[in-house]
C-alpha cells in the first residue's frame, strides 16, 4: 500500500525551481516498484479530507499511484491555506481548483494551467425550505438569500443574468446554518454534499436543493492545475499523475469496498469527518451525475472540452466577471485527459 505523507517535500523534488526529479522507469501495471524509482508529486486540496476529493486518495491507498511510479502526497487544505499562493510560490506541485482561477490566471499572464476536471458539474446548491413556494431557482427572484463573499464573484452573477436576481436579496452567510433554521421564508448557498446533510441533521428539515449547475453554470471545479513549467519540463510525470488520478476516481464512484483504505486516510486526516457524512457525499454526488455527466461519459472521468470553456468564459464575461479578449487558450491545456478513462 502507497502511504500518505504529511510533510513538506524539498523543493528540489518539486521541480519548480529547476531542479531534477528522481529519474524513473514508467513501472508495468502491477510491477513490484521499489521506493527508490518514485517520482514525488504533491497535490493541494482547497480544504479539509472529504469524500469530495476521495478519488485521489483512492489511488494512493491503493497503489494506483505507485503503479505509475509515483510517490503522491496528498496535502489536505483548510481556512488558512491558498492553494494558487502555494502553487506561485513552488512549495507544491499541482492543486485543487476550478475554471475561474484558471481564467484569472490567463488574464493575469500567470503561467499555470488547468489540466483535468474532476468534477463536470460545480457542487455549488442554493438551498430553501420545503412548503414555502421556493421549488425553484427561478421562483427565489427578489427573495433573501444567505451568500458567502466567495459567491458573490462567482455563481451569483449567473444567477443574476440568468434569473434576474438583484444584489438587494444578499443577505451574509457566515457558514453558519442558524439564521436558515431560524427563518423559513430565508434561502442559503451551500455544496451539495455538505449543508443540506448538515441542515437535516442539525434541524431535522429535508431541504429543497437547488444545483446551479442544472440550471447551465458550467464551470469546471475540483480540477487540477499546475504550472506551465512543469508541464514543459516533466510532461510524462504529469501524465502518469492525472491519468492515476482519473483511475482512482473512476473507482471510488463505484462506492465499492475497494474504497475503505481511502476513507479511513480521510477519517484519520479530518477528525471532524465520521463514514455517514463521507457515505451521503459519494451517493449525492453519484445521483447527481457530479463525476460522471456530460463529457465524461464519452471522453472519461476529467474531461473537459474547447467548447464547454468557450461557453463558460463567454456566459461569465456577459455577467460582467470577466472583461473581453483574454486569450483562453492559457487557461487550459487538453492534452492530458479525454482518453476514456472510467468511462461508463
Amino acid at each position: 500500500m502507497t502511504m500518505m505523507k504529511y510533510r513538506m517535500s524539498r523543493r528540489a523534488a518539486l521541480g519548480l525551481l529547476g531542479g531534477s526529479a528522481a529519474s524513473v522507469l514508467v513501472p508495468v501495471p502491477g510491477a513490484r516498484v521499489s521506493a527508490q524509482t518514485l517520482d514525488k508529486v504533491s497535490y493541494q486540496t482547497n480544504w479539509r479530507a472529504q469524500a469530495e476529493h476521495g478519488g485521489f486518495y483512492l489511488a494512493a491507498a491503493n497503489g494506483i499511484y505507485k503503479k505509475y511510479g509515483i510517490d503522491a502526497e496528498i496535502r489536505p487544505g483548510g481556512p488558512q491555506q491558498n492553494p494558487s499562493q502555494l502553487l506561485l510560490g513552488g512549495r507544491v506541485d499541482m492543486i485543487m481548483s476550478n475554471s475561474f482561477e484558471a481564467i484569472r490566471y490567463a488574464q493575469e499572464n500567470i503561467p499555470f494551467l488547468c489540466i483535468a476536471s474532476i468534477f463536470q458539474k460545480d457542487p455549488q446548491v442554493i438551498i430553501s425550505h420545503p412548503g414555502q413556494g421556493n421549488d425553484s431557482l427561478a421562483a427565489l427572484k427578489g427573495k433573501p438569500i444567505l451568500v458567502g463573499a466567495a459567491g458573490r464573484n462567482s455563481y451569483w452573477p449567473f444567477l443574476k443574468a440568468k434569473f434576474g436576481y438583484t444584489d438587494e436579496q444578499i443577505r451574509p452567510y457566515t457558514f453558519n446554518m442558524a439564521p436558515f433554521l431560524a427563518d423559513k421564508t430565508i434561502s442559503q448557498q451551500g455544496f451539495l454534499s455538505s449543508e443540506p446533510f448538515a441542515i437535516q441533521k442539525q434541524g431535522g428539515v429535508t431541504p429543497l436543493v437547488h444545483l446551479i449547475a442544472d440550471a447551465g453554470f458550467e464551470n469546471y471545479n475540483t480540477t487540477i492545475n499546475i504550472s506551465q513549467k512543469m508541464v514543459a519540463e516533466k510532461k510524462d510525470l504529469v501524465q502518469r499523475f492525472v491519468t492515476a488520478s482519473l483511475e482512482g476516481w473512476a473507482e471510488y464512484m463505484k462506492a465499492s469496498p475497494a474504497n475503505a483504505a481511502a476513507n479511513a486516510q480521510i477519517l484519520k486526516d479530518n477528525p471532524d469527518m465520521d463514514q455517514e457524512k463521507i457515505d451521503y457525499a459519494v451517493k449525492v454526488m453519484t445521483e447527481k451525475g457530479i463525476v460522471l455527466s456530460g463529457d465524461a461519459l464519452t471522453l472519461g472521468v476529467g474531461a473537459m472540452t474547447d467548447a464547454r470553456w468557450l461557453s463558460f468564459y463567454k456566459t461569465m464575461t456577459e455577467a460582467g466577471v470577466f472583461p473581453a479578449g483574454i486569450d483562453l487558450k492559457k487557461a487550459y491545456s487538453l492534452e492530458f485527459i479525454n482518453k476514456g478513462v472510467g468511462k461508463a
